[in-house]
């Protein structure tokens, strides 16, 4: 059993990744187009609709993670998408292709692809894996709001802060060959 509290923070946590992932796959079709291509794990015929079709799960993902309903659903689909991600990376870094653009930031914000980056998306895939456990039934009140309020904002801000850390500061370090 895990305690609402915990439970909301992981699926607004990860809707609020994934609502932001979509946003700047919108804003950058035809740059999300040319990473679906490099990755060379499907047709390039596909890539046209993919660039539509993945941003579009994203968004369903997001918004199906605060509907109950739809919630356990949503939860599976994030997982395998999560899943599916790493997967894509992992693949392409054992083809040694280490400099190809993991297309997981805004336009033009080209990032080579990292061992990490597989690692944070299994991490996250098992976090929303763990709301598809039984709930503690209890009340919700206005301290759980702020738990759950406060802690998705810790959570994105250590998110972007070790997503800045392992995917600049750390390469950038390495190439100038200084400790970071």
């Amino acid at each position: 059993m895990i305690d609402p509290d915990l439970g909301l923070l992981v699926l607004a946590g990860i809707g609020l990744l994934l609502l932001s992932a979509s946003w700047h796959k919108w804003r950058a079709l035809p740059e999300f187009e040319s990473v679906l291509v490099n990755y060379r794990l499907l047709p390039a015929s596909l890539a046209p609709l993919f660039k539509w079709l993945v941003p579009a799960i994203e968004l369903g993902i997001a918004v199906a993670l605060a509907v109950g309903p739809a919630r356990r659903a949503a939860t599976a689909a994030g997982v395998l998408l999560l899943v599916g991600y790493a997967a894509a990376i992992a693949i392409n870094l054992r083809r040694h292709r280490f400099e190809l653009d993991c297309g997981c930031g805004a336009r033009n914000d080209r990032r080579p692809i990292a061992s990490w980056m597989v690692v944070r998306n299994l991490v996250l895939a098992a976090a929303l894996a763990t709301t598809a456990a039984p709930w503690t039934v209890r009340d919700l009140g206005a301290v759980d709001a702020l738990t759950v309020g406060g802690g998705v904002t810790i959570a994105a801000l250590i998110y972007l802060t070790v997503d800045e850390l392992l995917g600049r500061v750390v390469p950038a370090a390495a190439r100038r060959g200084s400790p970071a």
